[in-house]
């Protein structure tokens, strides 16, 4: 187990590698406050290469429309994510990539809160052939704890979606 990940963590990575290695199937990443935390879960299991597309940590608007394609005028009067803005932002990186699946990630690590949304807020989204997102509130404003919290619950929701696809 790689030292940046926690077992929950390592254990949800090797179960996704599996799932899209025997569909054939591959991944992309578009990750804010996890940091490029969620890519590197999944790129720590051995063949990555055979399901891992591409990804980016999105973290400013600007960064968003360059590196995922989404449109400017999307984050026009910008007052935080929605789940629909981060599902349009899952859907245009996983078409950019070519990828089957993408799981986004949006949120506020802390210490301080957002225009809306408190820390320890974060939003996900999985796009491919079967979407889903959520919402997770640890309810702390610790930046580190929420960020690898924020990687757990990711894993989590894509490897549910993956599965929930049948």
């Amino acid at each position: 187990m790689a030292a940046f990940l926690d077992q929950e963590q390592a254990e949800l990575a090797g179960e996704i590698a599996t799932l899209l290695g025997d569909r054939g199937e591959t991944v992309a990443v578009a990750e804010s406050t996890t940091g490029g935390l969620i890519s590197a879960a999944l790129l720590s299991v051995a063949g990555a290469s055979r399901y891992y597309a591409g990804g980016g940590v999105v973290y400013t608007l600007k960064s968003r429309t360059a590196l995922a394609g989404v449109p400017a005028e999307q984050y026009e009067n910008y007052r935080g994510t929605t789940s629909d803005m981060l599902s349009s932002l899952a859907e245009s990186m996983r078409e950019r990539l070519g990828a089957t699946w993408c799981i986004a990630e949006s949120g506020l690590a802390g210490p301080t809160a957002g225009r809306n949304a408190p820390a320890g807020r974060t939003l996900v989204s999985v796009a491919g052939p079967k979407a889903a997102s959520d919402t997770l509130e640890t309810g702390s404003a610790d930046r580190e704890a929420n960020m690898s919290a924020f990687t757990t619950f990711a894993l989590r929701s894509l490897r549910d979606t993956i599965l929930s696809a049948g």
